[in-house]
């Protein structure tokens, strides 16, 4: 099976990446600057590495023209998060997560669509929680991720004749530098132990690329089996 990710750098989409790899798959990996894909081919040394900052979607345009032959799954994974009231946030934060968590994987997704239905594979979005509830000073990134959703909805609809699966995985807070940092916008203590495992959100995520082509999981959300306080 052939996958591309982005995000694979670190938290979700490292695990991810690791976690195809050690099952033999072959990877696409996105990074956004040299640097970045001179470490994601030092640590998968027989992925395929791109280079698009994910910032400046213009980038994106052409990648599917270094891509060869099908593709089982596109698994968006890259995002940013700015904490911050409507009153507060300035419009470099807005366009920032805007920009990233929605603009960018639509370019991308637009890029690959024939790759992935010569492959009749799957093109899936790792959302957010963020994506179902906008809660105060959650804003923009509640915006994009809500626009992430909206566009996936659309894209299911348009790609249904070619074979082509989309799915979202809406994980809730889970252990990752994105979390650690978020935890710090709030003036929080960061204990990972407290939320969802990266290998957790990946075992959703490898049940629904690997999914029999007779069925399709559209929408599925993973939260902590138990409630915890302050969340």
């Amino acid at each position: 099976m052939r996958h591309v990710i982005t995000g694979a750098g670190s938290g979700i989409g490292l695990t991810l990446a690791h976690r195809l790899a050690d099952r033999g798959d072959d990877l696409v990996l996105v990074a956004r600057s040299e640097s970045r894909a001179t470490d994601l081919a030092d640590t998968f040394p027989r992925a395929q590495v791109l280079v698009a900052d994910l910032g400046d979607p213009g980038t994106l345009n052409g990648i599917g023209r270094q891509v060869d032959g099908g593709l089982d799954s596109v698994v968006h994974v890259a995002g940013v998060v700015e904490l911050g009231r409507v009153d507060r946030l300035r419009l470099a934060q807005w366009e920032e997560q805007l920009t990233v968590n929605l603009t960018a994987p639509a370019v991308l997704t637009r890029e690959l669509l024939p790759h992935v239905r010569t492959g009749r594979g799957t093109i899936l979005f790792v959302n957010s929680s963020a994506g179902l509830t906008a809660n105060a000073e959650w804003s923009a990134y509640a915006a994009s991720k809500f626009g992430l959703r909206g566009f996936a909805d659309a894209l299911r609809a348009e790609e249904v004749d070619h074979g082509v699966r989309v799915s979202t995985v809406y994980p809730s807070r889970t252990a990752t530098p994105m979390q650690e940092k978020v935890h710090e916008q709030e003036g929080r203590t960061y204990d990972s132990s407290r939320w969802i495992s990266t290998d957790t959100v990946v075992d959703t995520i490898l049940h629904v690329i690997d999914l029999p082509p007779d069925a399709t999981i559209p929408d599925v959300t993973v939260r902590p089996v138990v409630p915890r306080p302050g969340t």
